[in-house]
């Protein structure tokens, strides 16, 4: 009983913050999806930086001192804020070439991302504090690509860098969860 009481609320937590950053987003002239079960949102790569690049590009630049302000603002939000354990940026390259430099090129633009991410341009200096505690950057090259209703792989899309987000008792509800499904 105790355990399920545990795993709806942080269930519920989850959903209210999925939630939130869909409100947040809505109605804005960013084109950010969240996905529905995980929260999170992929970034175009083609707007972030140039073919085979990890510098920012302008766009790139643009886009991201519109969006951080807004993602970091929910995920910081007092709501939230005490169950958030790590923000996740992730680099994400298409099927093409070499899966090591494919790895290297994704975990490059990942840190270009959050690199700009702890600009105090962009963020203030107390969420600058807060998020160099808890962001990480990860390459993942092209081990994780979009596909196409066919099942082939859309390019374009797999070429993308995802912010993620983790509660801190994910791990307790990945544990439950097992307990609750044996």
């Amino acid at each position: 009983q105790e355990q399920q009481e545990q795993l709806d609320k942080l269930i519920g937590i989850r959903t209210e913050l999925i939630e939130a950053l869909k409100k947040e987003f809505d109605g804005t002239d960013l084109s950010v999806k969240v996905d529905e079960k995980t929260g999170s949102i992929a970034l175009d790569s083609s707007i972030l930086f140039d073919s085979g690049q990890f510098a920012l590009k302008a766009s790139g630049e643009e886009l991201l001192q519109k969006f951080l302000p807004k993602y970091i603002g929910v995920l910081t939000d007092k709501q939230f804020n005490d169950y958030i354990s790590e923000i996740i940026i992730e680099g994400h390259t298409d099927t093409q070439g070499d899966y090591l430099y494919n790895l290297e090129l994704s975990q490059k633009r990942a840190l270009s991302v959050a690199t700009f991410c702890l600009d105090e341009k962009v963020l203030s200096t107390a969420k600058i504090t807060k998020l160099r505690k808890i962001v990480t950057a990860n390459g993942k090259s092209f081990s994780n690509p979009i596909l196409d209703k066919d099942g082939k792989e859309d390019q374009n899309a797999s070429r993308r860098v995802e912010f993620l987000f983790r509660l801190k008792d994910d791990e307790m509800i990945n544990d439950i969860s097992d307990i609750l499904n044996n």
